[in-house]
């Protein structure tokens, strides 16, 4: 495996730890691919996340956001003595408890969640604040700025 030493990047940049984490996390993350997910651009501020959770419900999901992360998990609570009675031919339904995370970037806030179908809907908007925003400024004239100033 090939590691990265990025430490002579972050020598003379301060307040870019954030960034520092999320490469290391990117190179340590496994991934599995479970459970299937798609991420929509539904317009220039809007984004969707959808993710495959069939046989879970509600209450056996969790989001939660932390600094600029998004976590979604899945533990299903199983009766153990239920599950021994049962016999399977064939078991491709998989019911494994899972956790996925999501990087957001600055601004981006999670409007909602939906369950439909066997599927979890997380609504993304991007609100920049107004002071953020760019703005265009008046030039004005010389005669103007003597004017105002009489």
């Amino acid at each position: 495996m090939r590691t990265y030493d990025l430490s002579p990047l972050f020598r003379t940049s301060v307040g870019f730890d954030r960034m520092a984490r999320m490469i290391d996390a990117l190179s340590s993350e496994q991934s599995n691919g479970y459970p299937p997910y798609n991420i929509e651009k539904l317009d220039e501020n809007a984004y969707q996340i959808s993710m495959a959770v069939a046989g879970f419900s509600e209450d056996e999901l969790t989001l939660e956001v932390k600094e600029n992360v998004l976590a979604i998990s899945g533990r299903k609570e199983l009766d153990e003595e239920a599950e021994a009675q049962r016999v399977y031919l064939y078991r491709g339904i998989a019911e494994r408890a899972f956790e996925r995370r999501f990087n957001l970037a600055d601004h981006i806030k999670v409007q909602g969640a939906l369950l439909e179908n066997g599927l979890l809907h997380v609504k993304l908007v991007r609100e920049v604040p107004e002071e953020l925003k760019p703005r265009k400024i008046e030039i004005a004239t010389g005669k103007a700025k003597k004017i105002a100033s009489k």
